[in-house]
Parts: structure tokens; C-alpha cells; sequence
């Protein structure tokens, strides 16, 4: 990896032995954090409106759950077969060409006449879904490796503001003007961040970090060779794919179960709120975690979830006690990912999207089997069910984080 500077003011740079690092400006960083909020948050409007989607359609709760689990599936194969690109044509090029197509699959859902384009639409959403992954990719290169759990906590802050507004705006939308309505006003969200966000992730005049001149395919297939000697990387993915299938199978359980109990769409989205102690909690952790090690940090989270996961069985019809587990959840669930990100993302630049796409590859598939086997559960089993799924996920990313320090302990 090439020599940082220990300045971190306004854009530099400093040569390593053959090739230019530039530092990142705080501005252009919170750009990107708001960028992601955007880019992410259409992921996430199904959730307060879900039962609002499924009965406009006239389908059951297992029929819907199609939905987020293509979109998630969709999004991992999107991951393995076009992120590498990031690592030959440039993040910023990538970025403004997958934010024109998300703005297609979203116009897509707002315009579906039946389900099954209601379907396509997401599902295409899902597969371009990729900016959120370039991002940190393109931060990481212009960061000083001490402070890279604090900025990529900053980029993480993002995403949940995105998750935050998406599940607060499409909540109280859905249910005054209609579900189509949110769909809507996302496509103009994207139109506007895929015009912009070439522009927030300029380059400098002068040559930045270099990038293999690698084909399509020979990058694709040093995707595999790189998983097979960053082993760490894998188990990364597959806590945080296990991590984010706890946080999906939630969230779209309390979309399905509180209609249930005679709450509307807009209660799950007031729900949301609970999320903005994340924009102070995430950074904050971010720095913690910078100086505790991530893998201690991941662990110390992963016995805090659990006990929060637990805590969903108490709050079957009582949303006012829901608000507890879910705090706890909110909180860690990010911490979780930050320190599963930060442990490779100090590897050499030059290979730090195809890691990412392995990561975020393992993410999402788990995040996919989760939204159907949530939506499956829940079905069958109701709240009960819910709570028993996420529980049995909790307790693995648990075991998974405490035999990775065991691991690392034993071979130092």
C-alpha cells in the first residue's frame, strides 16, 4: 500500500512509488454520504408499504416477499458481475451510469400495472443497485488508514439517513397519497443524483491511483483467486450477510405483523425515527471501533444484538416496547458492517472493489434468502416465527465473530 501524507486539510497529494494518492476534502465526503442516502434508500421503500403494495395487487404475505428477496438477489449478482469494474473503468464513470439505470427500475415499480412488473422493476433496481459499493471503494483510496473506520462510518451514516427517510417518507405517502406516489418521487431523486454524482466524484487534473489495465473477464476471474487467499474477507461477508438478513427479516416482519394489530403503513415509518440516533451513534462508533480493532468491535456488537434480538419476543403487540430492541438494533446492527468493512479495506487499492464485491456479494445474498424466509416465516408462524429466525441469525454472527478472534489469536 502507497505512503499517506498525515495531512488531511483540503485535497493532496502524495506519491507513493509509482502512483498519486489524493486525499479526500471533508465536503466532497459528506457529498458522498448524502449521495449514498440517495442511492440506497429505494431499496427500502417496500418495507412500511409492503401491505399496501400486496393488497393493491391482491397477493398474501409469502407472495410479496418475492419482492425484496429478487431485489437482494438481483443486487448480489449486480455486485459480482459489475463492481469489478470499478477497479478498470473508474468509480465515478459506474456511478453515474448505475444511477440512470436504478432511476429506470424505480420508474418502472411507480408506472407497474400488475405485479409482475411491479416485480421486474424492482428486481432490475436490485441488479444496478451498485453506487453505494463504489463509494467506499473510491473513499477508501483517498484515506489515511488510521481514520478509515471513522469515514467509512460517515458513509455508513448515509445509508441509514437514506433507510431512515425512505422508510419514514414512503410510510406516511403510502398510506395519505398512495404507494405509487413514493415511487415517484424516488425516480426524481435519481435522475438528479445520476446527473450529479459523476460530478461529486471528481477526479484531479493529474493521474490518480492506478488501476490494472485488466479485461472484463480477467477481472471476474481474479475475483474468485482473491477470495481464496482473503479468507477474512469471505467471513466478513458471511457475518454481514447473516447481520443484514436480521435487520431485513425485522423490519419487513413489523411491516406485515403491525397492520395486524391495527396500525397503518405510516406507524411503521414513524418507526423509522428510531433510526436517526444513528446519525450520531454510527461516527461516533466508527471512531471507537478505529481504536479498539474491528474485530473486537464486531464482537463486543454482536453480543449486544443478540440480546436485542431476544428482546423482539416480549413485543408482540405492544409497539411502545418494540421501541426498545429495535434502539438496540439500530445501533449495532452498523457498527457491525463499519467493522466488517474495515478489515479489508486496508488492503492495496488496486484490489479493494473486487474485495468489496466479494463482501457485499456474501451481503446480499444472505440478505436475499432472509427477506424470503422472514416473509415465509412470518407467514406460517407470525411474530413468533419472526422473532425465532432472527434470533437463531443472531446467535450465529455471534459464534462466527468470537471463532474469527480465536482464530487471529491463535496464529499471532
Amino acid at each position: 500500500m502507497s505512503d499517506i501524507p498525515n495531512n488531511q486539510s483540503d485535497p493532496v497529494s502524495a506519491k507513493g512509488k509509482d502512483q498519486t494518492v489524493y486525499m479526500i476534502s471533508k465536503g466532497q465526503l459528506y457529498m458522498l454520504a448524502l449521495a449514498s442516502a440517495v442511492v440506497t434508500a429505494n431499496a427500502y421503500y417496500i418495507h412500511p408499504i409492503i401491505s399496501l403494495v400486496a393488497e393493491d395487487f391482491g397477493i398474501g404475505p409469502a407472495l410479496i416477499g418475492a419482492v425484496p428477496a429478487l431485489n437482494q438477489i438481483a443486487l448480489a449478482l449486480g455486485i459480482f458481475f459489475l463492481l469489478p469494474l470499478g477497479d478498470r473503468l473508474g468509480n465515478a464513470k459506474l456511478a453515474g451510469w448505475f444511477s440512470a439505470a436504478q432511476f429506470g427500475g424505480v420508474l418502472t415499480m411507480a408506472l407497474a400495472g400488475n405485479f409482475i412488473w411491479f416485480v421486474i422493476g424492482s428486481t432490475l433496481l436490485g441488479l444496478f443497485t451498485i453506487t453505494p459499493y463504489l463509494i467506499p471503494a473510491y473513499v477508501s483510496k483517498r484515506t489515511h488508514p488510521e481514520q478509515m473506520s471513522h469515514a467509512i462510518a460517515l458513509l455508513t451514516t448515509g445509508v441509514i439517513l437514506g433507510i431512515l427517510i425512505a422508510r419514514l417518507g414512503a410510510g406516511i405517502v403510502g398510506e395519505y397519497i398512495g404507494w405509487r406516489n413514493v415511487y415517484y418521487i424516488a425516480s426524481s431523486l435519481m435522475l438528479i443524483f445520476a446527473i450529479a454524482l459523476p460530478r461529486i466524484m471528481r477526479q484531479p487534473k493529474a493521474k490518480s491511483v492506478s488501476t490494472p489495465q485488466m479485461s472484463y473477464g480477467a477481472l471476474l476471474a481474479s475475483t474468485l483467486p482473491l477470495a481464496s487467499t482473503h479468507k477474512h474477507v469471505v467471513l466478513s461477508g458471511v457475518i454481514q450477510g447473516l447481520n443484514f438478513g436480521i435487520f431485513l427479516s425485522v423490519w419487513l416482519g413489523i411491516g406485515l405483523h403491525l397492520p395486524t394489530i391495527g396500525y397503518g403503513s405510516d406507524i411503521v415509518g414513524y418507526l423509522t425515527i428510531l433510526s436517526i440516533i444513528n446519525l450520531a451513534s454510527t461516527p461516533l462508533l466508527g471512531r471507537w471501533t478505529d481504536r479498539v480493532g474491528a474485530r473486537r468491535a464486531r464482537m463486543i456488537m454482536a453480543c449486544i444484538q443478540t440480546v436485542g434480538v431476544a428482546l423482539l419476543f416480549a413485543t408482540a403487540g405492544n409497539v411502545l416496547l418494540l421501541i426498545i430492541p429495535l434502539m438496540i438494533l439500530n445501533i449495532v446492527g452498523p457498527t457491525i458492517d463499519v467493522a466488517g468493512r474495515s478489515t479489508f479495506l486496508i488492503e492495496a487499492p488496486e484490489i479493494r472493489t473486487r474485495l468489496m464485491t466479494i463482501y457485499v456479494t456474501l451481503m446480499f445474498i444472505g440478505g436475499g434468502f432472509a427477506s424470503w424466509a422472514g416473509t415465509a416465516v412470518y407467514a406460517a408462524y407470525g411474530w413468533t416465527g419472526t422473532g425465532s429466525l432472527v434470533l437463531m441469525m443472531a446467535i450465529t454472527v455471534l459464534a462466527l465473530c468470537l471463532y474469527n478472534i480465536i482464530t487471529i489469536q491463535r496464529r499471532s
